[in-house]
């Protein structure tokens, strides 16, 4: 499997290209220097991986994802919050991590869980092989003589022994006898590993993310909004990841900041993917694709500074309400929770800044925060 790429600098790409080049340095260029910018990092995360989702198909409500980050669900949470909350998850890694370190075979492997799969299949081997060695004859007569009833331990469990087998060849000769009355389907002569309803065995991912990688040295020679729509496409197009398809709007981020466009956070490309028609986005003709994933990093900078605006005007608001509070009050550190999440609960704010429940709520009203989420129980606040 290859995907090519035919005249990456078409004419009609420009007036895109500029755009998005142009978004960018702006929004990088503040979110590196504004007062608001690690609430900004911070909300960006949230939103990104709801809007993750959103594009995938699936509604996943923001209050419910802070609520769950923060081990205070509301019920229990659904599989769509999982994987927004292992979108968000990703999200951070990405943050922590060197630029180019998602890029490399070891860091795509280590986001799509190879390498903790590979620790938990050593770590089963390595507790079975133990398991074996303290079953083994030698260390029987040692706990004979520490153990006075292993005598009767031992008859016990070859008694165990003997009810196991005399259950299970009463049930072989009844299944056996079911066998012969119904019919042999075709299905039921195959292993179950040939049906493919868990995974399909033609699908490569190995190989696919291999081929996603050789277009890296073609993206590198573009401009870097340019590359990273290409790169975006070739995601789309070769689909490495069936189960974590979401990966590939977050490689974007990641190379953006590789390539110094966004070195001040990891853009949230999907905030701006969203609000790309979806017969754009999956287009047939190659053009009209790229041309729509330009437009979205575009509209991911404008909404980026758009909330950076907003971040800052609420930011003045709540420090004028506090002006004349004493230097004690929890007030300041309740803006910086406010502006560092989408939505605060009660308990987030106890827990935080070390207040009871009724202090949470006096605070929420002294402050002037909006009640965001129109519940009776588990109430949320924010800014707009």
């Amino acid at each position: 499997m290859r995907y090519e790429i035919l005249d990456p600098l078409h004419p009609t790409l420009l007036p895109a290209l500029i755009a998005a080049e142009d978004g960018l340095a702006r929004l990088d260029e503040r979110a590196a220097r504004h007062a608001v910018a690690e609430g900004f990092r911070e909300r960006g995360q949230f939103f990104d991986a709801v809007a993750a989702l959103w594009v995938a198909g699936e509604l996943v409500h923001v209050e419910d994802l802070v609520l769950h980050d923060s081990h205070m669900d509301a019920r229990a949470p659904s599989h769509e919050l999982t994987i927004a909350h292992a979108v968000l998850r990703a999200r951070r890694r990405l943050e922590l991590a060197e630029p180019g370190w998602a890029l490399s075979a070891q860091g795509l492997d280590a986001l799509r869980g190879e390498q903790g799969g590979r620790a938990e299949k050593e770590g089963a081997e390595l507790a079975a092989s133990r398991q074996d060695a303290m079953n083994q004859p030698e260390f029987a007569d040692q706990d004979a003589e520490e153990n006075p009833l292993a005598g009767e331990f031992a008859e016990l469990d070859a008694a165990l022994a003997r009810s196991q087998r005399l259950l299970e060849s009463h049930g072989q000769s009844f299944a056996e006898a079911g066998a012969l009355s119904q019919p042999v389907s075709r299905e039921s002569q195959e292993p179950a590993g040939q049906l493919g309803l868990l995974f399909e065995e033609d699908w490569d991912e190995a190989a696919r993310l291999d081929a996603w990688r050789a277009v890296l040295p073609t993206a590198d020679q573009l401009p870097a909004t340019l590359g990273a729509a290409i790169l975006f496409d070739a995601w789309e197009r070769l689909e490495p990841l069936r189960r974590q398809h979401w990966l590939g709007s977050l490689l974007v981020g990641a190379y953006l900041s590789f390539r110094g466009k966004t070195a001040s956070h990891v853009l949230a490309f999907n905030t701006g993917l969203k609000t790309i028609r979806h017969d754009r986005r999956r287009s047939k003709d190659r053009l009209t694709r790229l041309h729509a994933f330009l437009e979205a990093l575009a509209a991911t900078a404008d909404l980026g500074l758009k909330e950076l605006d907003r971040l800052s005007l609420a930011r003045t608001q709540m420090e004028i309400r506090i002006r004349d509070r004493r230097s004690n009050s929890n007030l300041p550190g309740l803006i910086e929770l406010v502006l560092s999440r989408p939505i605060v609960s009660t308990a987030l704010i106890s827990r935080r800044l070390g207040v009871t429940p009724r202090g949470a709520l006096n605070l929420v009203r002294e402050l002037g925060l909006r009640e965001m989420t129109g519940r009776g129980r588990y109430r949320g606040w924010g800014v707009l």
